[in-house]
């Protein structure tokens, strides 16, 4: 499951709460390294950028994330994954956006929900 957070067309397969797509990803998964997420979602475009702040495979994963279309697009939040085995071929995946102001919480807690759920389709097929 870390790979999928890491490899770039990976990534592009399930990132982006459906309608919405990855239409371009660059990652860069080493602490000091650069994300960059181009999405699209209907006629509305953005970017999302970051920077890894911990790379620990295969259990965890930490990057900031700065959104073009925030009322405040220089504001720096904490996205953090973590992945712990559970048997033998399961996971339990937690992910965590720190640092979002409450306008924001809402919609990305469902954006989130709803990713998780697509890397589970594509980890399941």
């Amino acid at each position: 499951m870390f790979h999928e957070w890491t490899d770039a067309e990976s990534f592009a397969e399930w990132m982006c709460p459906r309608p919405a797509r990855a239409t371009r990803v660059e990652l860069d998964a080493r602490v000091g390294g650069a994300l960059r997420i181009d999405v699209a979602d209907g006629t509305i475009e953005f970017v999302v950028t970051g920077e890894y702040v911990e790379v620990d495979p295969p259990h965890r994963l930490a990057f900031t994330w700065r959104c073009s279309n925030w009322p405040d697009p220089r504001l720096d939040t904490v996205v953090t994954v973590t992945i712990e085995p559970q048997g033998v071929d399961q996971s339990l995946m937690r992910i965590r956006h720190r640092r979002l102001p409450p306008l924001l919480a809402s919609s990305h807690e469902d954006g989130w929900t709803r990713i998780a759920e697509q890397l589970a389709r594509v980890l399941d097929a």
